[in-house]
């Protein structure tokens, strides 16, 4: 059972925890998720396919995140959800935290943080290794690509972290 710490408003350790994905937060409770933007040499970007078994956003693209785990910091989520996701560990890449948005969400008792990171490597599709339980492909696309995506409704989170790419 994995467990994730759960924060306060202001982004603070309450010194609790909850049940991965366990919809039952108090208002002003919070968990933490990050995702991770990686741009290679050439200024392609790493987005990946969400497998159709997905019960949200299933075929809708995205890039490699996911939940922060009880005692575990932010740069080591990205770190191990980048590298579980995609086989690349981006520990001596450029880059780090980006930004940090909010989501509250009251009716659905999911509220939660999100630090986004952008990393640029040298990496090609020879180096990438998809996981295959969470995503059905994975492309190296331009930032033309990627808006396109966006406009036509499958890209995931891109409204909120459409700034990482720019």
């Amino acid at each position: 059972m994995e467990y994730w710490d759960i924060y306060d408003v202001n982004k603070q350790p309450t010194g609790r925890t909850m049940k991965r994905n366990d919809w039952n937060m108090k208002p002003g409770d919070y968990h933490l998720t990050v995702l991770g933007v990686l741009q290679n040499k050439e200024g392609k970007y790493l987005i990946t396919k969400r497998v159709m078994t997905k019960a949200w956003a299933a075929g809708w693209w995205e890039v490699s995140g996911g939940g922060v785990q009880a005692g575990e910091s932010s740069i080591e989520a990205v770190r191990r959800e980048v590298l579980e996701e995609t086989g690349i560990d981006v520990s001596d890449f450029e880059g780090g935290l980006q930004f940090t948005y909010r989501r509250d969400n009251p009716e659905e008792k999911d509220n939660y943080f999100v630090d986004v990171y952008k990393f640029t490597g040298d990496f090609s599709e020879i180096d990438i290794r998809p996981q295959e339980a969470e995503t059905d492909g994975f492309k190296l696309a331009t930032l033309d690509e990627i808006k396109e995506y966006a406009e036509q409704g499958i890209f995931l989170h891109y409204d909120s972290i459409k700034k990482v790419f720019e």
